[in-house]
């Protein structure tokens, strides 16, 4: 399970430091895509290969999933973690992200998600928000 909340920066060639946390859940290639919500997602290749069955399972009748499985895979990418426990973020996916420099690594579970870090910052002004949400749900 990944876990937890890192600041780091995207240097100007694009590599960006993993979280050492993170690094034993990714092992040293893994996959990141775009994300929901305008961040990069990154899956460890196990994970991976469950999206992959979950994704197979759409109806490829409806335009959504098409639209889906298009956004979802048209920009992944394996990336490697170098030995200063780096990951190269191919240009498109730091523009998708919008992310120049500044940004937040945090674990989601089953994955990561590498945010902008002024996006994220505007992300969590929504968390109050959740409150009544949540508590719908039972917590």
């Amino acid at each position: 399970m990944f876990m937890g909340e890192y600041k780091h920066n995207i240097d100007t060639k694009g590599r960006l430091i993993v979280p050492s946390k993170f690094r034993d859940g990714l092992a040293s290639r893994f996959i990141i895509t775009r994300g929901l919500d305008g961040c990069l997602a990154g899956y460890s290749l196990e994970e991976w290969e469950k999206m992959e069955t979950k994704i197979e399972e759409l109806p490829f009748s409806k335009k959504q999933s098409r639209n889906f499985i298009r956004f979802f895979y048209s920009a992944a990418t394996e990336c490697e973690i170098d030995k200063q426990g780096r990951v190269n973020i191919p240009p498109t996916l730091r523009e998708y992200a919008g992310i120049s420099k500044e940004c937040v690594v945090i674990g989601a579970s089953k994955h990561i998600e590498v945010w902008d870090k002024n996006r994220w910052e505007e992300l969590q002004n929504t968390f109050d928000d959740l409150e009544d949400t949540m508590m719908d749900f039972g917590f």
